[in-house]
């Protein structure tokens, strides 16, 4: 154990270096972390989904309709087997949605996937099993869908909860939670007051 420890650690002159370096690294990470807002994926806020803006419509569509009173978007969206399933769903969906909309690729038109369309089937059946049963629905999976043996609920419901029309510019109006600032309050003042400062200096030039 030692030899591997010994083997892992740098040279003692590089120690000072290395020690900033990690210092560094941790400090860009944990402004990331900041920045990002990445505690609130954690959470069951709503508002947490408009932290993207391509999100705008899909919150904005749903805070119109009546499952907005019931419901939230995790209800539908993760799975609610066990809190590892849910947690790890949650992981697996949010780093592809950052790295899609970080890249600017996502469509004008967003549509579910697979694996979101499985866990969203299986939801509508959990809060809804009595209305299922009436018609019979209660054991349809995205696999029977796809081998032509019944529909999903959203073939039939379609208008609930986001509507038809889902493309990025369907809702440009939407009035939804503004995202907070990143700059902390203390910065944010001081450059404010840097900026009052050079305007007013500009102005007096102006006026000579």
């Amino acid at each position: 154990m030692m030899k591997i420890l010994n083997y892992l650690l740098p040279p003692r002159k590089w120690i000072p270096f290395v020690i900033v370096a990690v210092g560094i690294g941790m400090g860009l990470f944990a402004y990331l972390l900041y920045v990002s807002n990445a505690v609130s994926y954690l959470s069951d806020d709503p508002k947490t989904c408009v932290n993207c803006h391509v999100m705008t419509p899909f919150y904005a569509t749903w805070q119109h309709s009546s499952h907005a009173r019931v419901t939230n978007c995790n209800d539908c969206h993760v799975p609610h087997t066990n809190a590892f399933d849910k947690y790890f769903f949650k992981a697996k969906d949010g780093i592809y949605h950052a790295t899609v909309f970080t890249w600017r690729a996502e469509p004008q038109v967003i549509h579910i996937k697979e694996a979101g369309t499985d866990v969203v089937q299986k939801n509508c059946q959990r809060c809804h099993g009595n209305l299922n049963a009436n018609v019979s629905t209660l054991g349809v999976t995205l696999e029977n869908k796809q081998h032509g043996e019944g529909k999903l609920c959203w073939d039939c419901h379609r208008e609930v909860p986001h509507g038809k029309v889902n493309s990025l510019s369907s809702v440009p109006n939407a009035r939804v939670p503004l995202l907070e600032s990143p700059i902390p309050e203390w910065l944010q003042k001081q450059t404010d007051s840097i900026g009052t400062v050079k305007k007013n200096e500009r102005n007096q030039n102006k006026n000579k």
